[in-house]
């Protein structure tokens, strides 16, 4: 067997690098995973790209710690464990959820690890490198799943996307009777469109500026769809909802223009979750929050405590998925998909495969 695989390596904004590195090795409880595919994220991309989120400005610290291997979307089986493992053996299939807490903070202690304070993410610090390479390691404080062994490698490249999805949805407190609007209908807001629909809210709507991606969303079980560049979203939404308002709005476009499009169609008291991550600060009036409306303002970080039900979601069809990976393509045109995925035509999920040479 070779010691060493290929591995994208992250060297900065814009300098992604295809290179040989040594195949990881496990210590005590660790396990080494071959990668069958990663997905590249929107939040993949906006590292790439240089993103003051992840390189820092004059506000925040740089939160990469590279050279590292980037990538969270990944699924894969096990090739070698540590002396010390014994929940996993050799040929499982699994998943590590994207953090790996530190156990020891305030927050790891209270149970609420996503939150933890050392946030050590797959695929932007050089101790927890990604899935965008044919094998990675799972430190000791990984969170990890079992993936059924005949969940097709389509379904199961999205349960790390779909628990996002789930946790969205389950910050915005869906009940019987809520208009709620998904803002965005890419991948994540798919997945939170067929999540909500389980919901059983009295209507649900989704906008984004794609058509194809709209047709998506009214497969997935939308009631009503809206693209911005035609429709005047707010007005629509007042019409559909007696003048209120809607009673959620999930925003998971990372356009600033639909935070603003939000308030303005949000319902006095009603819930905005806010999950997508922006390449740039977003202006809005907060008047809006507080003294017009007294809306309740979340926010919806990974996917704590969803990987069981995603899993269980998606292997049974409760979770549609259908059509969502457009794109397979092999790490060495790793700089051609994360292209596709910043221009978004044409594309929902585009997935690397390691170990393949052809798309």
């Amino acid at each position: 067997m070779s010691q060493t695989m290929q591995a994208i390596v992250n060297h900065g904004p814009y300098d992604y690098r295809l290179e040989r590195v040594d195949i990881p090795r496990p210590q005590g409880s660790e396990l080494v995973i071959r990668v069958e595919a990663c997905g590249i994220c929107a939040s993949d991309v906006k590292c790439w790209s240089g993103a003051d989120m992840f390189w820092g400005n004059d506000e925040q610290p740089a939160y990469v710690e590279g050279p590292v291997i980037p990538g969270h979307e990944f699924v894969g089986r096990i090739t070698e464990v540590g002396p010390d493992h014994t929940r996993f053996a050799i040929g499982d299939r699994v998943i590590a959820e994207q953090i790996v807490p530190c156990e020891a903070c305030d927050y790891c202690e209270r149970g609420q690890y996503w939150m933890c304070e050392r946030h050590h993410i797959f695929g932007f610090q050089d101790s927890v490198n990604g899935g965008m390479a044919e094998y990675m390691r799972f430190p000791e404080n990984a969170r990890l799943h079992t993936v059924p062994d005949d969940l097709p490698l389509d379904k199961a490249v999205l349960i790390e996307p779909f628990a996002c999805s789930m946790h969205a949805v389950e910050r915005a407190d869906i009940q019987l009777d809520d208009t709620v609007v998904i803002s965005g209908a890419g991948t994540l807001g798919l997945g939170m469109v067929g999540i909500a629909k389980l919901k059983s809210p009295r209507k649900l709507i989704v906008l984004d500026m794609n058509d194809d991606r709209l047709a998506r969303a009214e497969a997935f079980g939308a009631d009503l769809t809206l693209n911005p560049t035609r429709d005047d979203v707010v007005a629509r939404i007042l019409a559909e909802t007696r003048g209120y308002g809607c009673d959620v709005y999930i925003e998971a476009s990372g356009a600033p223009a639909s935070v603003r499009q939000g308030l303005n169609a949000i319902r006095k008291l009603g819930r905005f979750v806010e999950f997508s991550v922006f390449g740039e600060p977003v202006l809005a009036d907060w008047s809006i929050i507080g003294d017009r409306k007294e809306l309740d303002l979340l926010g919806a970080h990974l996917g704590p405590y969803c990987y069981p039900a995603t899993i269980e979601g998606i292997a049974s069809g409760a979770i549609p998925t259908n059509g969502l990976v457009t794109h397979r393509l092999p790490l060495s045109e790793f700089e051609q998909g994360f292209k596709m995925v910043k221009e978004g035509k044409d594309t929902l999920k585009v997935v690397l495969i390691p170990g393949t040479d052809a798309s």
